[in-house]
C-alpha cells in the first residue's frame, strides 16, 4: 500500500516549520515548547494554565499542500505521559475550522491510526453542523492539550505518515 511521509523526525530534522500556538494569542498563560530530543524526536512539552479563560497549547505544522484521495489514514508513532490530546488536520491552513481526533496517551510508544473521515470539524472547542473530513487536500497538522485542568505535558513524536 501506498503512503507518503508527511514528517519523519531524526537528530538532523530542521524543526523550524513547527509553531507554538498556546491560549497566550487570547490573553492565556499557558506555554508550550517544541524541541528536538536527542534521540532525534520532536517533543511538545509544556504546562497549561486556566488563568484568564486559557486552557490549551498546541504545536502546529504546515506544509506544501498534499492530494490526499488515495488515502484514508494518517499514522501517528508517538509516546505520551497518559494524558489526552487531540489531533487535527487542515486541507487548507487558512480555514478557521479544524478537523479533530482525540487520543489518549499510555506513557509507552504508540502508534496510531486516525482515519480521516472519522475527523470531525471543530472551531474553539465547539463542534461544527457540517460533514466530517471529505476534502481532498492536507496541508496542515496540529497537536494540541486542552483538558480544562492546569497540568504539565509531555509528547514525543516519531513519524507522522499518510496511509
Amino acid at each position: 500500500m501506498n503512503s507518503i511521509l508527511i514528517y519523519d523526525f531524526n537528530k538532523k530534522s530542521d524543526i523550524q516549520g513547527w509553531t507554538i500556538v498556546d491560549d497566550v494569542v487570547m490573553g492565556g498563560e499557558s506555554s508550550g515548547s517544541f524541541t528536538l530530543n536527542d534521540d532525534g524526536h520532536g517533543v511538545f512539552k509544556g504546562r497549561i494554565s486556566l488563568a484568564n479563560n486559557g486552557g490549551f497549547s498546541s504545536v502546529r505544522y504546515r506544509f506544501q499542500k498534499l492530494d490526499v484521495k488515495e488515502f484514508s489514514k494518517v499514522t501517528v508513532k508517538l509516546r505520551g505521559d497518559g494524558k489526552n490530546y487531540q489531533f487535527r488536520v487542515k486541507a487548507n491552513s487558512q480555514d478557521y475550522y479544524s478537523y479533530i481526533a482525540p487520543f489518549s496517551t499510555t506513557g509507552e510508544w504508540q502508534e496510531i491510526a486516525f482515519t480521516l473521515d472519522e475527523m470531525y470539524p471543530s472551531f474553539r472547542g465547539r463542534k461544527l453542523d457540517q460533514a466530517n473530513f471529505h476534502e481532498n487536500f492536507l496541508e496542515q497538522i496540529t497537536f494540541l492539550i486542552g483538558n480544562k485542568k492546569e497540568e504539565n505535558f509531555n509528547l514525543e513524536i516519531d513519524s507522522i505518515v499518510l496511509k
